[in-house]
């Protein structure tokens, strides 16, 4: 019988974004909590090995929403997002993207992004959203709640 550390492991801790879930899951982006999407594929070997780091990296932050979009499945939502490289993170609270970008896959690194966006205040997020040509393009072209509206 496996510990209760595997037990925790196996548990899934995000959500997958699916044809019939659409619904909820934009629910779910409009509530009052950052958001923390991946952007894989299903054929790429590193998304496949990234999945299980990216539901421990959810289970550390159980008060945000941690959602899976593999991005040729769902090409009519995120079809028009400049996606490099895999995994691609995108991290938003509200209206205002404060992270579009590939990742080392490693649990570590992207628990200190996570930790780091999130220490913005909302104040401090929003000139943050606007302070770069690139950061004000994600807020037009990758706020997640706009692209599943």
């Amino acid at each position: 019988m496996p510990g209760p550390h595997l037990v925790q492991y196996c548990a899934m801790h995000s959500s997958i974004l699916q044809t019939d879930n659409r619904a909820d899951v934009a629910t779910a982006l409009a509530e009052d909590r950052w958001i923390v999407a991946c952007l894989c594929a299903a054929w790429c070997g590193t998304c496949a090995s990234y999945r299980a780091t990216f539901d421990a990296l959810a289970a550390r932050h159980p008060d945000k929403y941690f959602l899976w979009v593999d991005i040729e499945d769902h090409a009519d939502v995120v079809g028009d997002l400049d996606v490099e490289n895999f995994p691609t993170l995108l991290i938003q609270r509200h209206e205002h993207v404060a992270f579009f970008g590939t990742v080392l896959p490693d649990a570590n690194v992207a628990h200190r992004l996570v930790q780091a966006q999130s220490a913005m205040s909302d104040a401090e997020l929003a000139a943050y959203a606007d302070s770069t040509d690139e950061r004000r393009e994600w807020q037009a072209a990758c706020n997640l709640r706009t692209l599943l509206g």
